[in-house]
Order: C-alpha cells, then structure tokens, then sequence
C-alpha cells in the first residue's frame, strides 16, 4: 500500500470534500471535514460516539495509544456535529453506518474504514494524490506546520513524541526546508 499525503494546497482540500459529496453523499464529505479539523486517526473518529461530544470538547479514550483525546471544537466542527444530531437523533454514532438500520436486532456501529478508505483512494486518483484516511490528519498537521513553524505544537496536536516523525509525517522535506532558509533573509 502507497504512502499517502498530506493535502498541501487547501484548494485541493475543498475539491476534495466536494468530490467526496458528489460522489459518496454528505456523510463522507463531512467525515473528510470533521477529521481535518479534529487530527485523529481513522479508528478513533469513526468511533466517536455524541455522548464523546460535552458541549464543545471531545473527549475521546484514542485507541491506539490508549491517551485521552480533549480537544476544543472549531465552528466548522460544531456546525458539522449538530446538523448530524439533528438529522439522526436515534444515532449512537457521529458517522454510523445506516446498513445496521436495516438490519433488525443488530446493535448501531459506525462506519468501516475500509469503506472510507476506498472511496478517499478514489477522489485521491481524481486529484492525482496519494489520498488516504490518514491524509486528513497528515494534512491538519503540514498546515499548522506552515502557518506557525512550531514543530512542537504540531507534535503536541498529533501527539508525537519525535520531531524527526513528524516532518516526515506531515511530509516537510529536505526541499521544503532549504526554501525556508532561502527565502528567510535576516
């Protein structure tokens, strides 16, 4: 399986969750927004649960690392969050499946990531990236990078605990840093 990126340009980013509506329906659109926004792996925002969302925080036990997730909602994520509520108030999720409504007896869950990973893999083929599930968070934390050029606060937001993971992570190469010192004339 390829690499995938980081989105660098936030046009792209747009056609992305365009593209991802067009194609698969608001659901996937706004699971490629939310996890922009939010930075978390696949398996953890899949999981997200509306009893996860305490007015705007998320508090999220990750998966992976076992860490406590608490992180403040943006607007884009609260707006996103509440129209899901208002349309699905039977839902246990924020991204269920809806194949389980059909299905009597058989307890809510969310959406696989294998589902999302073909359809991200696809809009990625339209746009000519390496697209992934990954690439969400990958692309949180290169435009973070960019915006502040604190490599440690990017670290804390994805939770790493080595700068050297995360410039390769968020995709900062050797390239993107020789132009920083070239264009940063004191």
């Amino acid at each position: 399986m390829a690499e995938v990126q980081a989105v660098k340009s936030l046009d792209t980013v747009k056609l992305i969750s365009h593209l991802l509506d067009r194609h698969y329906g608001q659901q996937m659109a706004d699971i490629w927004n939310v996890g922009l926004n939010l930075a978390l792996r696949i398996s953890d925002l899949l999981s997200i649960r509306f009893s996860d969302i305490q007015a705007e925080r998320l508090l999220l036990k990750e998966g992976k690392t076992g860490k406590v997730a608490n992180i403040k909602l943006n607007q884009k994520t609260i707006e996103i969050t509440n129209r899901i509520r208002r349309q699905y108030p039977d839902h246990t999720y924020l991204f269920q499946s809806y194949r389980n409504q059909r299905a009597g007896n058989v307890p809510p869950a969310p959406l696989s990531r294998r589902y999302v990973s073909r359809a991200f893999a696809l809009i990625g083929e339209d746009v000519g990236i390496s697209l992934g599930t990954h690439s969400m968070r990958k692309t949180r934390g290169y435009h973070l990078y960019k915006s502040t050029k604190d490599i440690g606060r990017v670290m804390k937001m994805l939770r790493h605990s080595s700068e050297g993971v995360t410039l390769r992570y968020i995709g900062i190469t050797q390239e993107d840093i020789d132009k920083d010192f070239v264009e940063l004339e004191i």
